[in-house]
């Protein structure tokens, strides 16, 4: 990688709302086609935090679009069978609302197939309702498949990076639904960026930029499930609403990827039958928007239950069990996971500069090597950014320190001093 992407990133700037705005106006999202280098996605997409379409090409070569499929590009059931079979899976109904979600079962896979094949045979519908296979983790479940590969654009992933090592989850998902199925109105888990690949099939996708879901919430602050629901237009339940921007609605076509960058609040229909492949990743272009989401989910949690402030002495550690109940992490395991981002990049930098090998996994390794040391060095100055945020929030002084597997303050000077001892050796760019 050119150190000239990187350089004058390691304190972000915030993109302004205007732009956002400029951009959606346009209603136009760059649709790429040919060779596109990291440096310029980085640049491009990732910092300024936009939305953009790969083409077919990205993908035409994944063992998933030739083996889970007819020659007619539609779902091969007969093949998905053969290789899944009795695996357990989620599935939700699209039409039933729970909450601001739609309820899931888990059920057999071949069960969902023959549900789909009676849908399909049914002219899309059926008295189950419309059944969506959504959020499996079929790479964790059949890791030996190996039928697609991750773009170079999206390896800078900290997120899976972190549940890998720990070996008990990750953000790397198949979907598969009929035509009619669909995901209510959200923006991803920690505020992530995603990429979603068709393998078959057609979507719609309504995407809002960051900040314009405010005006969509209603009189209680609450974010709509449907936002094209004619309920929306009522002035008494959603008095903003005429506020916000059109949204941008985007068709996928099979074979295409779309990247939804952090904080893009979105819907989704499968217009056909469709099955598609979804990452949730982060790294340290939008470590600095999880982090506003954390602050922002812990504060509302302590909004919830402040009549008991007084009476607790546990409540401030009361109001970091019920964050991870609700929102999947607190701040000491977000401690956790800079640590090891952190760790693994420092090893990586010295092992450059020393010439020994990282003891850490080939996968890792690869990607790292890929991505370059400029890129890991913009990483550390990233990590070293939001732990001196840390140090200054007052809710994370309040934790036992003793009990986190980081601490803040060693690994501030281990990331300084590794930065400075691979400063003159070509690794780093120059602020």
């Amino acid at each position: 990688m050119d150190r000239e992407a990187y350089r004058n990133c390691s304190s972000l700037v915030k993109i302004p709302r205007q732009s956002y705005e400029q951009f959606w106006s346009s209603h136009f999202v760059d649709y790429i086609d040919k060779e596109l280098s990291y440096s310029k996605f980085f640049k491009k997409y990732l910092l300024p935090n936009h939305p953009c379409m790969f083409s077919r090409r990205f993908t035409e070569e994944w063992k998933c679009r030739k083996q889970w499929l007819t020659e007619g590009g539609k779902p091969n059931f007969q093949n998905l069978l053969q290789e899944f079979d009795e695996t357990p899976v989620p599935v939700a109904n699209c039409n039933a609302k729970e909450y601001n979600a739609n309820p899931k079962q888990v059920m057999p896979f071949k069960e969902f197939i023959h549900y789909w094949k009676e849908y399909i045979q049914n002219g899309h519908s059926s008295p189950k309702g419309c059944l969506y296979l959504k959020d499996w983790h079929m790479s964790r479940d059949f890791p030996e498949h190996n039928v697609y590969t991750t773009p170079v654009f999206f390896t800078s992933d900290w997120l899976n990076e972190y549940w890998d090592t720990l070996e008990v989850d990750d953000y790397r998902f198949v979907y598969m639904g009929p035509k009619g199925s669909w995901t209510p109105f959200h923006a991803d888990v920690f505020r992530s960026y995603s990429w979603s690949a068709n393998i078959c099939g057609r979507k719609k996708w309504l995407l809002y930029p960051p900040g314009q879901e405010e005006f969509l919430r209603d009189t209680h602050g609450n974010l709509p499930y449907d936002v094209t629901s004619a309920e929306l237009r009522d002035r008494g339940l959603f008095p903003h609403f005429e506020e916000a921007c059109q949204p941008l609605e985007i068709i996928q076509e099979a074979g295409e990827i779309i990247f939804v960058p952090s904080g893009w609040h979105h819907q989704v229909y499968n217009l056909e039958d469709t099955i598609s492949i979804n990452h949730n990743w982060l790294n340290g272009c939008n470590i600095d928007i999880m982090w506003q989401f954390l602050q922002t989910e812990l504060s509302s949690v302590q909004k919830e239950i402040d009549e008991w402030r007084n009476t607790m002495d546990s409540w401030h550690q009361h109001c970091q069990v019920i964050m991870k109940a609700c929102s999947g992490i607190d701040y000491g395991e977000f401690a956790s996971f800079l640590k090891i981002i952190a760790v693994n990049r420092m090893a990586f930098l010295n092992a450059c500069s020393s010439g020994d090998s990282s003891d850490y996994s080939r996968h890792l390794s690869e990607i790292l090597t890929t991505l370059g040391p400029y890129h890991a060095a913009f990483d550390l100055q990233r990590v070293a950014h939001i732990i001196e945020c840390l140090l200054c929030n007052e809710d994370f002084k309040r934790l036992d320190h003793s009990a986190l597997t980081l601490q803040p303050e060693t690994m501030l000077q281990q990331i300084r001093d590794t930065i400075q001892s691979t400063r003159g050796q070509h690794l780093l760019y120059q602020e």
